[in-house]
């Protein structure tokens, strides 16, 4: 005699897509208010950016903006930053430092 299999019935469940009819959400993003509260520069700091009190957001842009200017990237490796006499009493001495450490050694001429 042939043995007859056990069919198991299992339901299988269907995901349902969350968003029906193509609607997207949108995010509202809100600004840390931590990055938008005015800082004033030390006075190495604002030899480059300037001295008046501005966001964190402000000055990254502005030392950016600098470093872009005077063509202070390194060629090779863009992560790298190079240092000129303004900047690098601003990164504590150091002639080269990485775009990531920079923003740390930055934070230590603002209050």
């Amino acid at each position: 005699m042939a043995k007859r299999k056990k069919s198991s019935k299992k339901s299988k469940k269907v995901r349902k897509s969350a968003r029906k009819g193509g609607a997207k959400k949108k995010s509202a993003r809100k600004p840390n208010p931590a990055f938008m509260k005015p800082m004033t520069p030390s006075s190495t700091l604002a030899a480059v950016i300037g001295g008046n009190p501005m966001p964190r957001t402000e000055v990254t842009k502005k030392l950016w903006a600098y470093i872009k200017r005077n063509s202070l990237q390194d060629r090779v490796n863009r992560r790298m930053i190079n240092a000129d006499d303004k900047l690098r009493s601003v990164f504590g001495g150091r002639s080269q430092v990485s775009m990531f450490e920079m923003t740390r050694l930055v934070s230590n001429h603002l209050r």
